[in-house]
């Protein structure tokens, strides 16, 4: 996996929109934290732009996200926010530049769409809290993300959760919003599960919807072929009024049952404030014991 070119102070990031419409009002915080790290601060031309839902048409978003990738004083690009739309606009996009200089993009959820097309061609991208979230974001979510940009080693320390399966595994680190894993099987930005350690999350979705994509994982057979997995946060999950009879966590752990890999439960990344950054398609190794679990980027 190509690593792109850790920043330096002076470098400059670009914020832009690939889904859900934005204002330049409530990116304030999160300009004053990039000024402190150092950082020079564009804002994309789709933070302004509305249409319904989105932040412009595709072409209008997809043009942004072009501009940012071609222009070679930009060194990250980072996504404002998710939503839903990435899908829409990344089929839009020539990466024949970014390819020659590639560059960090970062954010989560929806953007998870170029987290698993930027893997099908061998980059890695960062995982990790967006500009709209920084006011809300905890002190070491935000701090994990600052290391992960500037290059500093990154490594994480867990406390013990009892459903926790053990053991020590070693691979490249792939995954994101199941959601969307889900709806991009089948497609070119699928992401490949062999010998891999996967990370899953997702937000408001029915418990049945989880039970139904974990099958899914199951029978194409990602769940057979990876090494581990880090299950984030399953935030503010839905029921029917028939109850499912299990909780996402109790979903995932049924679904997997027969694997003999190791899982780390309740990893803090995804729709909560501590959602720290993770490096996609970096080797990681993970250490699932009773008294810690530890995640240790290469």
């Amino acid at each position: 996996m190509i690593t792109p070119a850790y920043l330096q102070k002076g470098d400059t990031i670009a914020i832009v929109s690939t889904a859900r419409k934005n204002n330049v009002d409530n990116l304030k915080p999160t300009i004053s934290l990039l000024h402190s790290w150092g950082l020079e601060v564009v804002i994309g031309k789709t933070i302004g732009l509305e249409e319904n839902q989105l932040a412009g048409s595709d072409q209008e978003r997809a043009a942004d996200f072009q501009s940012q990738m071609d222009n070679p004083n930009i060194k990250a690009i980072w996504c404002v926010r998710g939503g839903y739309g990435t899908v829409r606009m990344v089929d839009l996009l020539d990466f024949t530049k970014f390819k020659q200089s590639p560059k960090w993009v970062i954010g989560f959820s929806d953007v998870t769409v170029l987290h698993s097309h930027l893997n099908t061609m061998g980059f890695k991208s960062i995982h990790g809290v967006m500009p709209i979230s920084i006011p809300r974001a905890t002190k070491a979510a935000i701090e994990s993300l600052r290391i992960a940009l500037f290059g500093e080693k990154l490594s994480y320390e867990i406390a013990p959760d009892p459903m926790n399966r053990m053991g020590t595994a070693t691979g490249e680190l792939v995954g994101g919003n199941l959601s969307i894993l889900y709806s991009l099987f089948g497609s070119q930005s699928s992401i490949d599960c062999k010998d891999k350690i996967l990370f899953i999350e997702d937000l408001d979705e029915y418990l049945y919807h989880v039970d139904r994509m974990m099958m899914n994982l199951k029978r194409n057979g990602c769940l057979e072929s990876i090494k581990g997995i880090l299950v984030g946060a399953m935030s503010s999950m839905k029921d029917n009024d028939i109850p499912w009879g299990k909780n996402a966590m109790e979903i995932i752990q049924d679904v997997t049952k027969q694997y003999n890999i190791p899982i780390i439960y309740n990893f803090p990344a995804g729709h909560i404030h501590d959602n720290r950054t993770l490096i996609m398609g970096n080797t990681i190794t993970i250490d699932v014991n009773t008294s810690k679990s530890t995640v240790v980027f290469e």
